[in-house]
């Protein structure tokens, strides 16, 4: 069906150009009962603004590029889900990159959707990323980019993220006192931000209840959980240690539910042989058996926040210099995989 334009509508509702622009924008220049008319007949003839035409004459393209590991993830869903939210009422596209936890494919993704000429870019980094450069390259030539989930210092820029350091004390606090005395850490790579920040966590609940930080507790998923194989061998190696944990304190979703899945074809009862909890999204833990105790990132404000921030760079009329580091709060929710002796 052929589309109407503005000019359209004010040839057939004798007004001019200006005035059903105006109209349309909602302007106090404009009476009440002028744009209830110009909104009525454009509504009624399927009127759509030129967002091509408004990027051309504005150098925007309203589009915003997403980059994250992986959509599957329940998190991540949820975090674009978020994003979707804002950028839908500001009339942006949103063009979502998956890195599959790859340094290289994360790289080959940002030359696509800066080639494709996004507007700014919403970054959770890869499990493999070390050099930051190709970031700090993007934001030198004044692309605005808001980092989220896992973040870098390397590139200014505002940053949201989760609780980790506090989820994850209250998960091992939790289970310290439900009197699990060799809590294990399952984790992600060992240099990204949520890793530190959640064993940094794990290690003072640890030392606030008198237990000791054992590194040979520790065991990291360099792929985050993407390859169960990983998964597997980090579990396998605590099972088979002298003095195996009696509970585990998993990092991320994928690590949870493949510690859930693992446990259970081991035949190692939860939480009878062994208490399970962890950071994890995945919907409706309740219906597990046992139900899985988790801590709830707010992965849809997450994404909502981060998006308003980066639309807030993308249309500032001035140079951005203060940047803001938001910390969202987790929630610990207590099920059966984490019960009391």
């Amino acid at each position: 069906m052929e589309q109407i334009t503005i000019k359209d509508i004010a040839k057939a509702l004798q007004l001019s150009v200006s005035t059903v622009s105006r109209a349309l924008k909602g302007s106090y220049k404009i009476s009440e009962s002028t744009q209830r008319l110009v909104r009525d007949y454009a509504e009624k003839h399927n009127y759509k603004p030129n967002l091509n035409a408004q990027g051309l004459k504005n150098k925007k393209s309203r589009c915003i590029g997403v980059a994250l590991c992986s959509i599957p993830n329940s998190f991540f869903a949820e975090v674009i889900s978020g994003i979707e939210s804002v950028a839908y009422n500001k009339d942006y596209l949103v063009i979502v990159t998956q890195n599959f936890e790859s340094c290289e494919r994360e790289v080959r993704n940002l030359e696509n959707l800066t080639w494709r000429s996004v507007d700014g870019l919403l970054i959770s980094l890869s499990t493999e990323t070390e050099d930051y450069s190709h970031f700090q390259q993007l934001h030198e030539q004044g692309l605005p980019l808001v980092f989220f989930d896992r973040v870098t210092d390397a590139v200014r820029t505002h940053q949201v993220v989760a609780d980790n350091a506090g989820g994850a004390a209250s998960v091992t606090r939790h289970l310290a006192d439900n009197g699990y005395r060799r809590i294990a850490h399952i984790t992600s790579s060992p240099h990204i931000s949520i890793t530190k920040e959640r064993i940094a966590g794990y290690r003072q609940a640890l030392e606030e209840r008198g237990l000791p930080f054992r590194e040979d507790y520790v065991k990291y998923c360099l792929h985050g959980g993407m390859l169960m194989e990983e998964t597997a061998a980090a579990l396998d190696e605590l099972l088979q240690m002298t003095e195996p944990p009696d509970a585990i304190f998993t990092a991320s979703d994928r690590l949870t539910m493949n510690c859930f899945t693992l446990l259970r074809q081991r035949g190692i009862s939860i939480p009878g042989q062994m208490a399970l909890a962890g950071f994890s999204n995945f919907n409706s833990p309740e219906l597990l058996n046992p139900s899985l105790t988790t801590v709830k990132q707010p992965a849809f404000e997450m994404g909502k926040i981060a998006a308003e921030l980066l639309i807030q760079l993308i249309e500032s009329k001035r140079e951005v210099k203060d940047f803001q580091r938001i910390v969202l709060p987790t929630e610990l929710e207590v099920r059966a995989s984490s019960g009391c002796f």
